[in-house]
């Protein structure tokens, strides 16, 4: 009997629209809230955003929680606050993969209806090595990128400690890899329904004979891992695997579209090819790519930055990202209606700069956006920002 109880709930979850929040007059007057603040907490700087919305209708905000200093190496925390009035007000802050003078980022969290569980992949490497020294093959296995998996069962209270994934998904030959950053996808419809999928990033090794030493960006390449079992197991999806310096798809991001195909839109780090932003789809569950990463010539104006895509249900496909070319500034969204295939500015924020973002669905009529921001310097907050669907 309670097997039959807990299947007609999850099934009555997935089949559900989003419900309204519960109505209040903070929420309703709210629009901006700053959920990090670089210098405070005992972290020097917070980046790499990441935010999904729980079955709870709690809004999980992860970060990077920087100890000593701005940049991507050293001591650093994956590090979350919750929200249970849609962005308004946060919680406080919670460690919930502690480096411990290592480097532990890259948040790709999903909320899985299924199970009722956020399950959140991260990436981790010794905090004395760099991105350049992985990609030059100057490390050990031990120093190098390793991938991990955690679980929340109480709605993002608490997590289990990180368990080490990294030879399910990580060849050989392969020596950057980063998960996301940004939300990863649940499917919920088609023949993959229950499916999780996380977009992210590798290099590779050059070839045998090559004078390469592998930290030339044509190594890039974006690949996806899958779960059919709720994260208990890790499979290795597509592989992008061109290397050949017109198209470096680097970090990715992801969104299930209505027919239930997966949408793919990916940084192109510093590719020979005109624009920086690339996009592919698949209809296999991330398994295959119905074809190879290639320019998406309407998203131009953005500089080579991460960025993040989000099917709103019953609605358009958004698209967030700075949109000023040459510089990391003025925060803005685009608009699909053709399933990516074209895509419209349709609003922006404010001229500060701005790097990272990620989207959510926080209810029916609005969409949060959390991103980098600050008037000075790129990096001086992470602001949740609401926003109307009706306005985009």
């Amino acid at each position: 009997m309670r097997l039959l109880i807990r299947t007609l709930l999850v099934t009555a979850v997935l089949l559900s629209p989003l419900a309204a929040p519960t109505a209040t007059a903070s929420a309703a007057a709210c629009t901006t809230s700053l959920p990090y603040v670089s210098g405070k907490g005992g972290y020097d700087t917070y980046r790499i955003p990441a935010t999904v919305r729980t079955g709870e209708g709690t809004i999980l905000a992860f970060a990077e929680g920087r100890r000593d200093g701005a940049g991507d190496t050293g001591n650093i925390d994956v590090v979350l606050r919750r929200s249970g009035d849609g962005g308004c007000t946060w919680g406080p802050l919670q460690v919930v993969a502690a480096g411990g003078g290592n480097t532990r980022g890259n948040p790709a969290p999903v909320y899985d209806p299924r199970a009722d569980a956020v399950v959140l992949l991260t990436s981790y490497n010794s905090g004395d090595v760099t991105e350049s020294q992985i990609m030059r093959g100057e490390v050990t296995p031990q120093q190098s990128r390793r991938v991990f998996v955690q679980r929340s069962w109480d709605d993002g209270l608490s997590f289990t400690p990180p368990r080490d994934i990294t030879t399910r998904v990580k060849p050989r030959n392969w020596r950057w890899y980063a998960t996301g950053p940004g939300h990863a996808v649940a499917l919920t419809r088609g023949p993959h329904a229950g499916r999780l999928v996380v977009p992210a990033n590798h290099s590779t090794a050059p070839p045998a004979g090559s004078a390469d030493t592998g930290q030339e960006p044509k190594y890039y390449g974006g690949h996806a891992l899958y779960s059919d079992n709720g994260g208990q197991t890790w499979n290795l999806g597509f592989v992008d695997a061109t290397y050949n310096g017109y198209n470096n798809a680097n970090e990715s991001t992801a969104t299930q579209l209505p027919d239930g195909r997966l949408y793919f839109n990916s940084r192109d780090h510093n590719g020979t090819s005109p624009g920086n932003r690339l996009d592919s789809y698949s209809s296999s569950g991330a398994r295959k790519l119905d074809r190879p990463y290639r320019v998406q010539p309407t998203l131009n104006d953005v500089p080579v930055v991460e960025a993040s895509v989000l099917q709103v249900q019953s609605g358009p496909l958004l698209f967030s990202a700075p949109s000023v070319p040459t510089a990391r500034r003025s925060m803005a969204i685009w608009r699909s209606k053709d399933a990516g295939k074209t895509f419209k500015k349709v609003r922006t924020l404010d001229g500060r700069r701005a790097a990272y973002s990620d989207l959510v669905q926080v209810n029916r009529s609005t969409v949060g956006i959390l991103y980098e921001t600050g008037t000075s310097g790129t990096y001086e907050t992470i602001e949740f920002r609401r926003l109307p669907v009706g306005g985009l």
